[in-house]
């Protein structure tokens, strides 16, 4: 039987299996299911998934309002992209709609379609936290990172809005508390910034940054198009608060595409694209703090137009490079198909006018988009709130709404 195997063939045999099949393999017995709480046993597993990944990159995408691994293969003659499978471990329920999904450290934040709770999940554990948040906007903002103590990270998670054009409103959940207290009360600022509703932070050395943009009335006009002055903009989970404005290499208009993404938690890449000509350039930094940021020079600089004429979408542009062969990923919809059921497909760009489009093999539904992050198995360990603590979490919440509303 599976569950009398000795533990070295035990662990060779299950180091091998997709991270999409964890959760059923801790079903099979006890013996197998003991075996992943052992601390040894996960970190040898983590390390493996790592390695692999040195080699393909994971990536966690949200399509239909379902969650899928992917593995990326760019080292070949013929880069690759396939479906690793769909992640169905969210235990409340397998069939909660998922809008968008951010990774930090090997967990993930996913946010409800219907805004009215997220989750803080960790696949490869198989454990997740459930969070309402203690007001509800149509449009929220959020992001995950984490804080360094002598011991151990204490993982957060973002919360805010606009209040109105001038003023935003933010909350801080904390994933590691076990008391009732688990959230900041609501703090409001008035900041000479704006976010865009759709914009998606990434997570770095436990940080989020943003494009933005400055907050006022009309911006700079050339050729017709507003040109605003354009940054970064930095949210510091140690000091809890936003950092300043770091500069970009590059100045956009309001209608180009600016979109981020992480070089293995080390470095911030940005993919700028013009509008009108589709010439599209990425930088990446060569430093990068809540304060400070500096650059490389272009990694990668193409002319799309000949090999795609569409813009790459603000809202679905998620992407990732691989440095060493400076060559792009980039995943989003096709506006050419038909709007009610758009294609999802990612798109490799290289140098010397590479280019490769794989359709990702699910129609994308009216309004909803590809959205994409890379991902690395991780050990972090959610930690369940103290029980009898949910009604006094709830009046607190109520009393919260009251108050901030």
């Amino acid at each position: 039987m599976l569950s009398d195997l000795p533990r070295d063939l035990a662990e060779d045999v299950l180091v091998r299996l997709p991270m999409t099949s964890m959760r059923a393999v801790r079903l099979v017995c006890k013996n197998w299911n003991t075996l992943f709480k052992d601390e040894s046993f996960t970190k040898h597993i983590v390390q493996t998934k790592a390695a692999a990944a040195a080699m393909d990159f994971l990536a966690v995408m949200v399509m239909n309002d379902r969650v899928y691994l992917m593995s990326v293969n760019l080292h070949g003659i013929d880069p690759s992209i396939n479906h690793l499978g769909k992640l169905v471990s969210l235990t409340d329920s397998a069939q909660v709609d998922i809008s968008v999904v951010y990774h930090c450290d090997g967990l993930l934040l996913c946010i409800t379609r219907d805004l009215t709770r997220f989750v803080v999940w960790n696949p490869y554990c198989g454990q997740t936290r459930w969070f309402e948040p203690i007001s509800r906007q149509s449009w929220d903002i959020y992001a995950i990172g984490y804080e360094n103590s002598k011991s151990c990270r204490s993982y957060k998670v973002l919360r805010f809005c606009e209040l109105s054009s001038k003023d935003i409103r933010y909350e801080l959940y904390y994933i590691n508390s076990k008391s009732p207290r688990d959230m900041t009360n609501p703090i409001t600022i008035f900041p000479d910034w704006d976010i865009q509703f759709y914009a998606r932070g990434v997570s770095l050395k436990g940080n989020t940054y943003w494009f933005a943009q400055e907050m006022c009335l009309g911006g700079d006009k050339e050729e017709g198009k507003t040109r605003y002055q354009d940054f970064l903009i930095s949210f510091d989970f140690a000091k809890e608060r936003f950092g300043p404005r770091l500069s970009l290499p590059f100045h956009s208009f309001m209608e180009e595409t600016v979109t981020l993404s992480s070089v293995r938690d080390e470095q911030l890449a940005v993919l700028f694209q013009q509008d009108d000509t589709l010439h599209m350039e990425i930088w990446i930094t060569t430093k990068i703090e809540p304060e400070a940021v500096s650059w490389s020079k272009k990694l990668l600089a193409v002319d799309m137009r000949p090999i795609y004429d569409f813009p790459i979408g603000d809202i679905a542009g998620s992407f990732f490079v691989d440095e060493e062969k400076k060559v792009a990923v980039v995943f989003d919809i096709d506006m050419r198909d038909t709007y009610t059921e758009m294609g999802s497909y990612a798109y490799i760009i290289g140098e010397d006018g590479y280019f490769k489009k794989v359709d990702l093999g699910e129609p994308s539904k009216e309004y909803s988009f590809p959205i994409m992050c890379s991902y690395v198995p991780g050990l972090v360990q959610i930690k369940r709130p103290a029980r009898g603590s949910k009604r006094k979490r709830r009046e607190k919440e109520k009393k919260q709404i009251i108050e901030y509303l």
